[in-house]
């Protein structure tokens, strides 16, 4: 009895779940038992259609039926085994390949690295600092200098030293003598090699001090004094009253002047060609340009970014003078699909990308439980000696099967690694120049794991990302489907000549020749158009073989001809002539070089049905049109397809 109840509840437990599962993502068909759910169709139809995907009830019949057919095709495929085929599987390994590096590179490095920058560029921060310069060749015992005087000027500052005082001190940043060491408002992306900053920058709290922060420059120690919404970007003109050399008071009364004249409608643009002191823009009406935060002096990005377009500042003194400053137009951060590309070509350029790529690893080994055995590579690098960095080097024949590290379920084993070394020769002997055996096997070993770390992580993208998978059974279905239609409607239709014949009388009179006219086409090359009208009048009342014999010499073609048809409504010359025999035309010709052209009507043609050789081609493609609707019927008939009408019903949006 109890067994009956445990069986019982177990059976409860799988219906629920699996009902559960079924409601998360439904199944929308199936063809011959084969489902498939609402996922796929949205994944397909809304890849196929993009912005057109309006899910209305035409839409999505309309697409149902063409996927429900593709599905049966595909069915037929699996059935004739031909995703057993060598080629086609060796063919889908390549493309999964190829699309697995870069759509891993994408999805963990790339997509997370613009997503980041994206949500920092709408913020910009207001960061002070002070720098312990490091060159980043230093030894390791310059590199150790540099980092205990950052320690102890961050000590400094927390016991209470004023942070303007001691970072004109300390500081050995350039600007310091001018900013004290208050670099003021910021955003990204900052500097090449300085990716450790700018998240300090983006997550530390405001007021405290940071432990030192390596860069490229040298450590800092970073104080974000404030956070802001982004300013983005603004296009402004200005007239600029310079103030060296002059009274000052003056200069700012002829600012004001300026600026009454503006407020009863002097124009902007007149003002600033005619009065303004900066002669990089005066001729162009006062227009700097576009930019963003702290590109000019802070009183002059203030003003600018707190202008609407259209409207001037009251003038405005900066270190060079007195401006009144126009807004001309204000751009804030655009939404993150117009970013996305901006960010992606300018971050894989940064070597943040590299050392996203490095952690990346490090995270790949930490979920894959990553496992050493240090001393098989140990007496591995002991045997080696300075043939090592020769080409004379060889892999052992019979490779080691010594376990090296394993991650994953997967092992990797001292022999791989030796195969790996013979085939690298080139990278070997490049990386051995001035270095030692040992050195060159560490550094390579680390290549081979992080290649391998990359593989394993590869094998598993179906299982982290949907739409990796989605694309792999995208493609391998399309491959099927291609083949399986090659063998049941194209190959049919271009080697089955009686089949062809057949069909073409069904649609005997579909193709039809219009009013054509047998003509004889000159090419006549000669300088003037008064030579080739004497020529024409020639052809008027000659054949072709006389004409040619009239104007042509061994050593010289001055016409060429051949006969052509042509349909009546093909040849715009035809709309200038009688259409009737012996009607001449002679028009000039450009292409390479010039020359005349005569057509000559020698014989018309009535209107009449094409040959089976004559359409051959439009033909052959509507016999592969009925053999395929023939193909989809015989494959309707044999497999049963169940679509679900109410997950149907539920994906229909009413307008």
């Amino acid at each position: 009895m109890v067994k009956r109840l445990l069986l019982a509840f177990f059976f409860f437990s799988f219906c629920l779940s699996l009902s559960f599962g079924q409601a998360k993502d439904p199944v929308l068909f199936t063809v011959n038992d084969t489902p498939v759910h609402v996922s796929e169709f949205n994944y397909i139809y809304t890849k196929t259609n993009g912005k057109e995907a309006d899910y209305s009830k035409k839409a999505v019949e309309e697409y149902l039926d063409l996927y429900v057919k593709f599905k049966l095709k595909v069915e037929r495929a699996k059935e004739m085994q031909l995703d057993t085929i060598p080629q086609l599987i060796t063919e889908l390994q390549g493309y999964r390949r190829q699309l697995a590096d870069s759509y891993l590179m994408d999805k963990e490095v790339t997509d997370r690295l613009i997503a980041e920058a994206y949500e920092r560029s709408k913020q910009d921060v207001d960061i002070s600092h002070i720098l312990v310069k490091l060159d980043p060749k230093a030894t390791p015992q310059d590199t150790l200098k540099a980092l205990l005087n950052a320690k102890d000027i961050k000590k400094r500052l927390e016991s209470g030293e004023d942070f303007t005082t001691l970072a004109t001190q300390v500081s050995e940043d350039p600007s310091v003598g001018k900013n004290k060491g208050h670099i003021g408002y910021v955003t990204v992306l900052f500097p090449k090699g300085f990716y450790n900053f700018e998240t300090a920058a983006y997550t530390q709290e405001l007021g405290v001090y940071s432990d030192p922060i390596r860069t490229s420059a040298g450590y800092h120690i970073l104080r974000v004094d404030a956070r802001r919404p982004a300013r983005g970007q603004v296009e402004v003109a200005h007239i600029l009253l310079r103030t060296k050399n002059k009274v000052p008071s003056e200069v700012k009364t002829r600012a004001d002047s300026l600026y009454q004249l503006l407020k009863r409608g002097a124009r902007f643009e007149e003002l600033a060609r005619k009065l303004s002191e900066d002669r990089n823009t005066a001729s162009k009406g006062g227009n700097i340009g576009i930019f963003g935060i702290n590109r000019y002096e802070k009183s002059f990005e203030d003003a600018a970014f707190s202008l609407e377009e259209g409207q001037y500042s009251d003038p405005v003194r900066t270190s060079t003078g007195w401006h009144i400053i126009k807004v001309i137009s204000k751009k804030g951060i655009q939404p993150y699909n117009i970013e996305k590309n901006r960010l992606g070509k300018k971050i894989q350029e940064d070597p943040r990308y590299e050392a996203a790529k490095v952690a990346m690893i490090e995270q790949i080994k930490k979920d894959g439980k990553f496992q050493e055995e240090p001393k098989v590579l140990e007496e591995f690098i002991a045997a080696q000696n300075d043939t090592f960095l020769t080409f004379r080097w060889r892999a052992p024949k019979n490779p080691s099967t010594e376990r090296l590290f394993s991650i994953g379920d997967q092992t990797q084993t001292l022999g791989d690694f030796t195969n790996y070394l013979s085939k690298s020769s080139k990278e070997r002997l490049r990386k051995g120049r001035n270095s030692t055996p040992e050195s060159v096997a560490k550094e390579l070993y680390e290549l081979f794991v992080n290649q391998q770390m990359l593989a394993y992580e590869e094998s598993r993208l179906e299982q982290k990302y949907p739409e990796f998978k989605s694309l792999m059974r995208e493609y391998e279905e399309g491959i099927l489907l291609f083949e399986a239609t090659k063998i049941e409607v194209w190959d049919k239709a271009s080697s089955d000549s009686v089949g062809l014949a057949k069909f073409f009388k069904t649609i005997n009179g579909k193709y039809r020749w219009e009013e054509r006219a047998v003509v004889d086409e000159y090419q006549i090359n000669v300088e003037t158009k008064e030579e080739a009208e004497k020529i024409a009048d020639y052809i008027a009342d000659h054949s072709a073989n006389e004409v040619l014999k009239q104007f042509n010499t061994p050593e010289k073609i001055v016409v060429a001809a051949k006969e052509r048809k042509y349909e009546k409504s093909r040849n715009k010359t035809f709309n200038k002539m009688k259409w009737e025999v012996g009607t001449t035309h002679l028009s000039e010709k450009k292409k390479r070089k010039s020359y005349f052209e005569v057509l000559k009507i020698n014989e018309l043609l009535p209107v009449a049905n094409k040959t089976l050789k004559e359409a051959r081609g439009y033909i052959v493609a509507d016999y592969q049109d009925q053999l395929e609707r023939e193909w989809v019927k015989a494959l309707r008939d044999k497999y049963d397809v169940d679509i679900n009408k109410r997950v149907l019903k539920s994906l229909i949006k009413k307008k």
